[in-house]
């Protein structure tokens, strides 16, 4: 196949797969869940095959097809994109043998429901990855939002649905309200929305109005949680876990530091940016953003809502790394998309084990646990190592960057947020740790063992990941290596 049928593929194999995942959920659960693992596996097959032609040099594309004169639904590949479908696609086959074991063993309802709007999620991810302007960036944004809603509210409770429905309110007026309008100025000065390397919007839009248009396309883009659009996130949680752990610290958040960082590479240009003073607003609001969510992280008592402040929290790095506008501080924000990717997935994995092993949602009652699920709490040491950056985690590597960057700017600002932001995760993630390892088990917990093996296996899994991420990180740092080269 030619890379330009490839990106087709890969865009549609989950849609086809979630079309089989209803028909074959009407035969057998043991049928559609392998079709789940089928799909996955096809859509790794696809996606990492564009690996060696982007390396190459080559940036393979096509047009679908043309809504509007110059309106396109249009795909390519670049550095950025490549990563993040390569993320996404290998953490769907992950996160679905995870699913296997927890909704089976939780006797969860709707399970055909969910693996099919699963499915549906990683269709739109593949969009977002691949979209080749910001019409198709905005079409899959669109329906990555209302595809995992049905995810989020799954339970269908009262409280689960108010919290599912603040999830989609806030996402949808946020896009509609900000990023459309933002992405129909673009258009209509630079007279295109094409990603194209080093920008489009230089001579079209100038002075504070550029500031402005950055402001619309930051606060628009709602799946990045920057302050103060960030109560989706907190909101999602009543998900059951495997939706928290890939479309929470994956998929929908990736989605959206991806889009920003793509938009400030590919649509602003990081040399125009640069040559503006007034960008440094970004830089502010990333680190406001960083430290006040690490503070409500530290005020949290249940489990979930904490990881999920703490997300709010990393997510930011990216968006602070990429305000730098320094080459350094720009692979960090790439190499924290990939580091808290495994990290936060292996900590969700973990707090989904301790609730079906358990009933455990609460913080207070991790007490002990290292003692009675040793795999599950050593895999959730791993996780919160690497929040907080400390080696051998993927965590480090990318802080590591994100520093280097701040230093090559000399933005002070972000320096001292880096610093700051690592004691804060060292606050509200050492006393878990801690208590996981050395405090006294409550009596009622006696008896508890390990969740179901394949929950077990899949956070062992993305935690040893996060390990080798230390070690391994060559191709990534690659691959955005070329991204600088794109933004220059």
């Amino acid at each position: 196949m030619t890379p330009e049928q490839t990106i087709l593929a890969a865009v549609a194999t989950p849609l086809l797969g979630a079309l089989a995942i209803v028909a074959t959920g009407r035969i057998s659960e043991n049928l559609r869940e392998g079709v789940t693992f089928l799909t996955a596996s096809i859509l790794i097959f696809w996606v990492w095959s564009l690996l060696p032609d982007l390396l190459s040099g080559a940036r393979p594309g096509l047009v679908l097809t043309e809504v509007l004169p110059g309106i396109e639904i249009a795909f390519s590949v670049e550095p950025l994109g490549m990563l993040f479908a390569a993320l996404a696609s290998g953490l769907w086959l992950v996160n679905s043998l995870y699913s296997v074991g927890y909704m089976r063993a939780n006797g969860e309802h709707h399970q055909t429901r969910y693996y099919t709007f699963f499915a549906i999620s990683l269709m739109a991810t593949m969009g977002i990855a691949f979209a080749g302007n910001l019409f198709t960036l905005f079409l899959f944004y669109e329906i990555l939002t209302l595809s995992t809603y049905p995810l989020v509210s799954h339970k269908g409770d009262a409280d689960t649905v108010r919290s599912a429905r603040v999830y989609l309110g806030l996402l949808l007026a946020t896009s509609i309200g900000l990023f459309l309008p933002a992405i129909i100025w673009t258009y209509a000065a630079a007279g295109t929305g094409d990603f194209t390397p080093g920008g489009v919007l230089e001579g079209a839009v100038g002075g504070v109005w550029v500031l402005l248009l950055l402001g619309l396309y930051v606060f628009g883009i709602g799946k990045a949680a920057v302050m103060p659009v960030h109560r989706w996130l907190p909101a999602a949680m009543v998900a059951p876990t495997p939706v928290s752990a890939l479309l929470h610290a994956v998929a929908v958040v990736k989605a959206g530091v991806f889009s920003v960082v793509k938009i400030v590479v590919y649509i602003f240009g990081v040399d125009f940016l640069f040559e503006l003073p007034g960008s440094v607003w970004l830089t502010w609001a990333a680190a406001t953003t960083i430290i006040l969510a690490s503070v409500m992280a530290l005020r949290q008592t249940n489990l979930k809502r904490l990881l999920a402040y703490s997300t709010v929290s990393q997510l930011s790095y990216v968006v602070m790394a990429t305000a730098v506008l320094k080459p350094l501080a720009e692979i960090g924000a790439a190499i924290h998309m990939a580091a808290h990717a495994l990290g936060k997935i292996t900590l969700f994995f973990a707090a989904g084990a301790l609730y079906t092993a358990a009933k455990i949602t609460e913080v207070r009652d991790l007490a002990g646990m290292g003692q009675r699920m040793p795999w599950t709490m050593a895999a959730f040491t791993i996780g919160a190592l690497s929040m907080i950056g400390v080696p051998p985690t993927g965590g480090f590597v990318s802080k590591w960057y994100i520093l280097a960057g701040a230093f090559q700017a000399e933005s002070y600002a972000a320096i001292a947020t880096v610093i700051l932001s690592t004691v804060l995760n060292a606050a509200y993630f050492l006393p878990l740790v801690w208590m996981a390892w050395f405090a006294e088990s409550q009596p009622r917990y006696e008896g508890v063992r390990e969740a179901p093996l394949p929950m077990v296996i899949a956070l062992t899994f993305t935690g040893l990941a996060t390990l080798a991420f230390f070690f391994f990180n060559a191709p990534v740092i690659e691959l955005e290596r070329q991204l600088l080269g794109d933004a220059s």
